[in-house]
């Protein structure tokens, strides 16, 4: 029996600049990251979710809970593991941040 073969998933070259728009809109103005708590209650409140999402939500929750410091949700955020490839997975969630001004 062979080894299971990981498939390394490509990010999108939108989405990539999207979260680094959000980054820096996160340190710049750190009060908004209440509007990613208040989409994260949205979302939850959903009945039909994906699980994926879900777990994304739970990820966030978790992020949270570890601290409120802007630099250490946003390090989370871009970090190369498994909560950071979960939460950049679904750009929904930091819905609103960004001012399309």
């Amino acid at each position: 029996m062979q080894p299971r073969r990981i498939r390394k998933r490509t990010t999108n070259k939108q989405t990539t600049t999207f979260i680094n728009q959000v980054i820096t809109e996160l340190q710049a103005h750190p009060e908004k990251l209440e509007i990613i708590r208040r989409n994260l209650n949205e979302y939850r409140e959903q009945t039909h979710l994906k699980r994926g999402f879900l777990l994304a939500i739970e990820r966030f929750d978790w992020v949270f809970e570890a601290s409120n410091d802007v630099n250490f949700i946003c390090q989370q955020i871009l970090a190369d593991d498994y909560i950071g490839n979960r939460l950049r997975r679904y750009p929904l969630l930091f819905k609103g941040v960004i001012n399309s001004a």
